[in-house]
């Protein structure tokens, strides 16, 4: 089992313990479920930097990479330093995040807010918008276009954004359908964790224009963001950089600066 298959059947057994535990009346009925959409496709698009941050402690490649700053802190960093969205991981055994994390920075900030997921149950979907998340995350890789299409068309009567993470042209393929709002191509290959930007160069002429287009890993640098600015990228998702600093937000204020001078 690759990294992705062994995380997806971890997850199935988490998924099936916490529907057990709280009934789907129960998210329903949560103050948060209301809430209107604090849309992050709207403001990708009309963003001059279109920085997603993400707040995530560790990661299977990295294993370490902050486990000392408060979620809280994190997203008022964020907020201040004019991010357009803030990315949340809520896997909690590969890497240590979790709903609370998601809740905190709901009620520390008015960002959008992705829940960063492995998503393979309409429950988590249902929990996203609980949780207070405006956006989710659903990877190509791991479901069908059968699936794709049936989550995010939940996601949407639920007033979610979706974001697709695609990894190569074939994900692509079977992902396009008018229920996704952004379309984000991961540099990381998850069988091998090796990163190129050359693969949101190659995928992104084949990504119709009424997608906001989202490069995802590997962004760590200016230059990064200026070499696919041109291939229609309006939105950039910067994980470790920020978080392996002391100060997230203040290294986001100063790559925002930095990029728009």
């Amino acid at each position: 089992m690759n990294i992705l298959d062994q995380i997806v059947f971890d997850k199935r057994k988490e998924v099936a313990l916490r529907k057990a535990l709280i009934p789907v009346k129960q998210l329903e009925s949560s103050v948060l479920f209301g809430r209107p959409l604090n849309a992050l496709a709207g403001r990708l698009k009309n963003s001059g930097s279109g920085i997603i941050a993400e707040h995530k402690r560790r990661s299977p490649s990295k294993s370490v990479i902050n486990q000392n700053l408060n979620v809280q802190d994190v997203a008022l960093g964020y907020e201040n330093a004019g991010v357009c969205g803030m990315s949340v991981l809520t896997d909690s055994k590969y890497f240590g995040g979790s709903l609370d994390d998601l809740l905190v920075a709901r009620a520390s900030c008015n960002l959008p807010l992705l829940r960063k997921e492995f998503i393979i149950n309409e429950y988590q979907i249902i929990e996203a918008k609980a949780y207070g998340a405006d956006v989710i995350l659903l990877i190509a890789a791991i479901l069908t276009a059968d699936q794709i299409k049936e989550f995010s068309e939940l996601a949407k009567s639920l007033d979610l954004n979706v974001l697709l993470e695609v990894h190569n042209l074939e994900e692509l393929q079977k992902s396009i359908m008018p229920s996704i709002d952004m379309l984000g191509v991961n540099n990381r290959n998850l069988k091998t964790f090796e990163v190129s930007l050359e693969t949101s160069k190659t995928l992104s002429q084949h990504i119709p224009a009424d997608f906001v287009k989202v490069s995802e890993s590997g962004i760590s640098s200016i230059e990064a963001i200026k070499e696919l600015q041109p291939y229609g990228y309006k939105g950039f998702l910067i994980g470790e950089n920020f978080m392996k600093t002391d100060n997230p937000g203040a290294s986001a204020t100063e790559f925002i600066n930095a990029l728009s001078s």
